[in-house]
């Protein structure tokens, strides 16, 4: 269902519209994590075309990983620390960005889960048509 690639590729974009925001006020000249928020950028602008262009399980499965390491890295970064960075649970932008990230998972789950059910594997032992 195209409402679902729709929304997820809005999830996933704002989630790579944060990590842009993000580097350029906090984390512009901070080593490894300071690279990372761009290559998130640019990597959450590629899924999000791929989402809307390309119609195959592929993009909602990066979706699902997309969506599951920032969100995941953040968590570390609020617990034990992610290569010397420390966050907190403070600001809008950080319940924006889990809650687009939490939202990116789902749907891309969404998706995955649609696709199977348009495209059902074929049985083992049948032979193809």
């Amino acid at each position: 269902v195209m409402w679902i690639r729709i929304l997820a590729a809005v999830a996933v974009f704002a989630s790579a519209l944060i990590h842009l925001e993000q580097w350029i006020v906090v984390f512009q000249h901070t080593a490894i994590v300071g690279p990372a928020m761009l290559v998130n950028f640019a990597g959450g602008v590629v899924i999000t075309v791929l989402l809307l262009l390309w119609r195959h399980w592929i993009p909602l499965a990066l979706t699902v990983l997309f969506g599951s390491s920032t969100l995941g890295a953040f968590l570390v970064s609020v617990t034990v620390g992610l290569f010397g960075v420390h966050e907190h649970w403070t600001g809008w932008i950080i319940f924006t960005a889990a809650a687009v990230e939490i939202a990116a998972i789902i749907l891309g789950l969404a998706g995955l889960w649609n696709e199977r059910r348009r495209h059902p594997a074929p049985r083992a032992g049948s032979a193809p048509a």
